[in-house]
């Protein structure tokens, strides 16, 4: 039996242009890593048909939001398409402490927010998709967005992926299982870094000993 060597917990980033795929591999990735949680944003905008207020988002208006964000209660938050958006950071400190690991769907903004208040727990990916008429065609599939709101994202699109480089991994979303798949190595990677590993010491010491 491989022994349990305690470790500190990472923010795995997943970052895209809308429509490329990040909340479908999000998804995939929640249901099979069970140390995995999603990071729960505060957002000010409308909520969606089938969300649920404390599952998919925080759901609250601009007034708390900025109260948030004075008393240094977010980690990161950004205005997007007219709505703002960030993530609470006593929940995240938690998870880390204990060893857990939280994800983050967030864009280019708060990436950079995050790299700025913890850069050593932050692993960050990029999601592109194969072809820009792919993501339009998937956006236009989703039917979540007005004809007007798919054409503002598309326009928006090219100025997102240019902040690739920004990030540590990039994945190409051609088949959704072939990128969760890579995503899921990704992540297996980060928790083996020896920075991580809080625990290492302590059984490389009583390896030493004979243990």
């Amino acid at each position: 039996m491989a022994p349990i060597i305690a470790r500190r917990g990472l923010m795995l980033v997943l970052s895209s242009p809308s429509g490329a795929g990040k909340t479908s591999i999000s998804r995939a990735l929640l249901e099979c890593e069970p140390e995995l949680s999603m990071s729960v944003s505060v957002t000010t905008r409308t909520k969606r048909a089938g969300e649920v207020s404390g599952r998919d988002y925080h759901f609250i208006d601009a007034e708390q939001f900025g109260l948030m964000a004075n008393r240094g209660e977010l980690l990161e938050h950004a205005k997007v398409f007219g709505n703002y958006y960030g993530t609470p950071r006593a929940p995240v400190d938690e998870a880390l402490a204990s060893g857990l690991d939280v994800l983050f769907d967030i864009d280019w903004q708060g990436t950079q927010q995050l790299s700025e208040a913890a850069r050593r727990d932050l692993v960050a990916v990029f999601i592109l998709p194969p072809s820009t008429r792919e993501l339009e065609k998937r956006l236009k599939t989703r039917a979540q967005d007005s004809a007007q709101v798919v054409a503002e994202r598309m326009s928006k699109a090219a100025d997102e992926m240019s902040h690739w480089p920004e990030y540590d991994y990039v994945v190409i979303n051609n088949d959704l299982d072939a990128s969760v798949v890579q995503v899921r190595s990704i992540l297996a990677a980060e928790r083996l870094r020896r920075d991580r590993q809080i625990g290492l010491g302590d059984f490389v010491k009583a390896l030493r000993e004979g243990q």
